[in-house]
Parts: structure tokens; C-alpha cells; sequence
């Protein structure tokens, strides 16, 4: 679990409630039914609009996702990648098939059953590519959405803003109350600017980066079977992965050279 967006947000309230009340005022100020119901509903209806009813499963799954989901070690697929090829170079590639049984990732199952039924390499590098860009995107319908939402918010406060000065104005026969009213009315702003930037675009963006992870895990696991079909040795590979890994931003493994004593990297790999 990777708790940055839920840490985020709530900080961000946190902040904003501190001010409120620094500032002398109280929550009751600007939580109020009528603007937050305007808001809150509206953005949602409107994104909705926006797309397809068929992408609103998609959407709904992305949720906890946008809070609580993380992408798989790409030092362990390394890793696990390593001890494959070694094995591939003992065994032959048809051992591939009893490998593909362990391996808990779907994507790398199927490419490994796809190089133990011998499919071309040419013909395999194109299907894997199509499964990539079919799952990103999925991944990104998500962030699409809530993006589209962080668009479309502030201007939905504006308009409950608006509504509630047209009506505030026609009241003028209470001038005691005009105040309170006219400050009642700017809170749909309030909610609108606010869910927009506490809200809708840290968790599209966040989605946005898990896809971006994803994509990126996906396309070393896709270079790294390609390389064992051709028959790459288990270091190339590590050391290829290695180089690969570092564009994604996790730490390379920093390399120990072999003493006497010492087994090569590889063997420990696999």
C-alpha cells in the first residue's frame, strides 16, 4: 500500500480547516447541504456525461485503486526473470510451461506459455505490445475521469454561486441578513475550487502515475521474456532489465564485486 494520496488529501483539509480557523471562523461556515449537494452532484453527473456508461465500471474500480494500489517490484521480476533464464538455458524453452504454472502475474504467464508453444518472436513482441496498450488503456479511464471532474468543478461552483446571489438579491427587503447570505452564497465556489484541487486532480493524477508504473513493469517483463526466448544470457538480461529499471526511478541494486569466496551476482539472482 502506497498511502501518498491518502496523506495528501487529508493534509491539504487539514491546512484549509487550520486557516479557517485562525481566521475566526468555524466549520458550519462552509459545510452547508444545499452548495456541497450542487457541487458534489453536479461534477459527477456532468463527467459521467462526458463518457460512455460502459467506462463507469472501470471508474468504480479505480477508486480504491487511486488510494491504496501499488505496482509489483520491478527488482523481483528482475529477479525472477533471472532465475528463468537460467533455467530456460539448462531445460530448454519448453520448460517455460511448468515455470508459467508459479508465476502469480497474469502478463507474465502468458508470455511465458506463449514462447513454451513456440510462437514467433516477431509475432509475440506485437501481441504483448497490443496487451500493453490494451491495459493502459483501461488504466487510464480512471484518471481520465476524475480529471475531466477537477475541469469541471470550479465552474459548477461558480454557477451555484450565481443561483444563490440571483436569489440573495431578490431579498433585498432584509438588508440585516444580506451578509450572511451573500458569504453563504460563495461557498459552492469554495467547494467547487476546493474538491477540484484537494480532490478529483490529485487522484487523477495519481492514477495517472500508477498507469505510467504499469506500463512501465509491463514493458521490462515483455524485454525480459523476449530476451530469454533468443536465448540471452541470464546477465545480459539482468543487465539490460537493470538499466531499464533505472529510467522508472527505483534504486538499481549496486553491484558486489565476486571475491574468492563469492558467488557471481547471477547465481544469487537465481
Amino acid at each position: 500500500m502506497d498511502p501518498a494520496t491518502l496523506i495528501g488529501i487529508i493534509l491539504a483539509f487539514v491546512a484549509m480547516i487550520v486557516m479557517l480557523f485562525k481566521e475566526g471562523g468555524n466549520l458550519g461556515a462552509i459545510i452547508l447541504p444545499a452548495p456541497m449537494i450542487l457541487v458534489f452532484g453536479a461534477t459527477i453527473a456532468v463527467a459521467i456525461a462526458s463518457g460512455v456508461v460502459r467506462d463507469l465500471g472501470a471508474v468504480v474500480r479505480s477508486i480504491p485503486r487511486a488510494f491504496v494500489g501499488k505496482v509489483p517490484s520491478g527488482r523481483k521480476l528482475i529477479t525472477d526473470l533471472a532465475a528463468t533464464a537460467e533455467r530456460a538455458r539448462r531445460e530448454g524453452l519448453l520448460s517455460l510451461e511448468a515455470e508459467a504454472a508459479t508465476v502469480d502475474d497474469p502478463f507474465v504467464k502468458a508470455a511465458m506459455q506463449n514462447v513454451a508453444d513456440g510462437m514467433d518472436p516477431d509475432e509475440l513482441r506485437e501481441l504483448l505490445e497490443e496487451r500493453i496498450a490494451a491495459e493502459e488503456r483501461t488504466e487510464r479511464l480512471g484518471a481520465k475521469f476524475f480529471t475531466t471532474m477537477g475541469g469541471y468543478a470550479p465552474t459548477i461552483g461558480i454557477i451555484g454561486t450565481v443561483v444563490s446571489l440571483t436569489i440573495v438579491l431578490g431579498e433585498l427587503s432584509e438588508p440585516a441578513e444580506l451578509g450572511e447570505k451573500i458569504a453563504a452564497a460563495f461557498v459552492a465556489t469554495l467547494w467547487g475550487v476546493m474538491s477540484s484541487n484537494f480532490l478529483w486532480l490529485p487522484i487523477g493524477n495519481r492514477l495517472n502515475r500508477l498507469a505510467d508504473l504499469v506500463v512501465e513493469h509491463r514493458t521490462l517483463a515483455m524485454e525480459g521474456v523476449l530476451a530469454i526466448q533468443s536465448g540471452a544470457q541470464p546477465r545480459v538480461i539482468v543487465e539490460r532489465l537493470e538499466t531499464m529499471l533505472g529510467v522508472t526511478g527505483e534504486k538499481p541494486r549496486k553491484e558486489k564485486k565476486p571475491g574468492k569466496a563469492d558467488a557471481p551476482d547471477l547465481k544469487a539472482a537465481a
